[in-house]
């Protein structure tokens, strides 16, 4: 018998809880919260498996959500663990740290960053588990092929995006400069871009198996990218540490890729 959608959501959720748990642990141990950021990916790639094994949707469509969710949450994972490992913490949990104290940040840590990334995890996630459990009698069309265009358009903005900055920032003689080649020619944050589009193909397959309300999860990774954890964050420290960034700011768009201004 097929467990309903909401249990399965619902135990996704203790999947997720429980991995952001263990990784709170290692962070305590660690005296570093910034562990936690790769494991953003991989908590999509444990849910998307979760839900494919517990989902009767069409069978083509599932293995092809659970096979981009993979690639884009192990690629994510394993660049965000090369980036940071052996590494300061990063400046936002820094300063979490010097405003709540030692004493005080290990529990507040597991609240506020862990937690609550694990929340917004499984939230986001809600497309994954509808494009796999419904739609059985939906074969795969339009909608899909449209899905995978997303998807491939944004995981090229990402990878490359994170690629090409990974490269300038490994040249000494970079420091202090900003990008604007390649993709950042196009628009001041490809690899926020591409994540967006990305989890709009995601979208897309859940509207290929009929189900409409899952975008939500899309239109929220959205929002925390352009609003909250993304572009307004970074922004604000690169105009505060690059001076030629105001300048690039005047030239490239913030989010939608388009040529830059003369």
């Amino acid at each position: 018998m097929l467990t309903s959608f909401w249990t399965v959501y619902l135990i996704g959720f203790g999947v997720v809880m429980l991995l952001l748990t263990l990784v709170w642990a290692a962070s305590v141990r660690l005296v570093n919260a910034s562990i936690v950021d790769p494991f953003w990916g991989l908590g999509f790639v444990l849910l998307a498996a979760y839900y494919f094994f517990n989902s009767a949707g069409d069978p083509s469509r599932k293995l092809i959500v659970l096979i981009t969710s993979v690639i884009w949450g192990l690629r994510l994972f394993g660049y965000l663990f090369w980036r940071n490992v052996g590494k300061p913490e990063d400046y936002r949990y820094a300063q979490f740290r010097l405003h709540y104290g030692a004493e005080r940040y290990w529990w507040f840590s597991f609240f506020q960053v862990f937690l609550l990334q694990g929340f917004l995890l499984w939230l986001i996630s809600s497309p994954l588990l509808a494009a796999q459990y419904f739609g059985a009698t939906t074969p795969l069309g339009g909608w899909d092929g449209l899905a995978i265009l997303f998807w491939t358009v944004g995981f090229l903005f990402e990878a490359g995006g994170d690629y090409q900055l990974a490269k300038f920032k490994a040249n000494a003689t970079n420091k202090g400069k900003v990008l604007n080649t390649g993709f950042w020619k196009l628009t001041r944050h490809p690899n926020y871009f591409g994540d967006a589009c990305v989890w709009w193909g995601f979208a897309l397959f859940s509207v290929a198996a009929e189900s409409y309300w899952s975008m939500l999860g899309s239109v929220l990774m959205t929002f925390l990218l352009i609003k909250v954890s993304g572009v307004s964050l970074l922004e604000r420290a690169l105009k505060k540490n690059k001076p030629q960034y105001e300048e690039y700011i005047r030239k490239t768009p913030a989010f939608f890729p388009w040529f830059p201004k003369k």
